[in-house]
């Protein structure tokens, strides 16, 4: 079939193909993603969502929560170095609870659960089904700073989580941490920077740029020449798993994040569809 762009559905921003402009064809190997030109961040989507609820719509909040049923497990490759990895096994589980402060259990936690567990410099991920993953950094005294609605705040981690639960999230991604001082001071230094002064298209690249200083988080960090040396291997359960690959590490967060908010069957149902007609 050659390199073919994925044909997914989206809201709110444009498909652009990332095919390689030379044209070059393969038949074998993981199918390429697509790119994206987004208009704003996920958040200002949330807050959409939060109106219709408010409106007297069910809110997913309420619901019961269990991460295995709904989260996504995938990875994330760049070339051949795994950067980043959400899975429930128990292997994996194993290797990361030895860890210093516990950043790889998936298990998710009440907000003022999470206080007692904190300590400056961590990255908090807050999930909720049918919601996009809400991420902030602890700066100490009960505090967060984060992207929300365009914007970096101050606030309380209780606040911040709006009811949803949560989980320190220091080890999904594999890069080197910078030090827990040098995190709260990335974070505390953007806050009030807004619109478009921002340089992260969402709550986890900013997190992740406090925690991490890679370059590759923020807005045009990376040119986009045709190359795509970043993987998404999605696992879809029974050993199955299928693999997008993209340009930048921003527009494979993006997909991500969108498949974490659409949840797992749909994921599965949307991809095991595509997979069908291309067969």
């Amino acid at each position: 079939m050659g390199n073919q762009v994925e044909k997914l559905t989206h809201l709110n921003y444009k498909e652009v193909p990332t095919a390689d402009p030379t044209g070059m064809d393969r038949d074998e190997g993981p199918r390429i993603g697509v790119s994206y030109i987004f208009s704003n961040d996920d958040d200002e989507l949330e807050q959409q969502q939060d109106s219709v609820h408010d409106l007297g719509g069910e809110n997913p909040a309420l619901q019961p929560y269990d991460p295995q049923l709904h989260e996504v497990e995938c990875s994330v490759y760049y070339r051949d170095e795994c950067i980043y990895q959400k899975s429930f096994s128990e292997e994996d589980t194993q290797l990361e609870e030895g860890d210093e402060g516990g950043g790889g259990h998936l298990s998710t936690y009440t907000p003022e659960n999470l206080l007692n567990r904190c300590k400056p410099g961590d990255l908090v991920e807050f999930v909720c089904q049918a919601q996009y993953p809400h991420w902030v950094v602890y700066v100490g005294d009960f505090q967060v700073v984060h992207l929300h609605r365009l914007e970096v705040v101050n606030s309380f981690l209780t606040d911040a989580s709006q009811g949803r639960r949560g989980r320190i999230a220091n080890q999904l991604y594999r890069y080197k941490p910078l030090s827990p001082a040098a995190v709260v001071r990335n974070a505390l230094e953007q806050v009030g920077c807004k619109d478009r002064d921002l340089s992260w298209r969402n709550s986890e690249c900013f997190a992740a740029w406090c925690r991490y200083g890679k370059r590759e988080f923020k807005i045009g960090g990376e040119l986009r020449i045709g190359k795509q040396p970043y993987r998404l291997q999605i696992r879809l359960g029974d050993k199955r798993s299928h693999t997008l690959e993209f340009q930048s590490l921003e527009d494979l967060i993006m997909e991500k994040r969108r498949n974490d908010q659409i949840g797992r069957a749909a994921v599965i149902q949307e991809l095991s569809s595509h997979l069908q007609a291309a067969e």
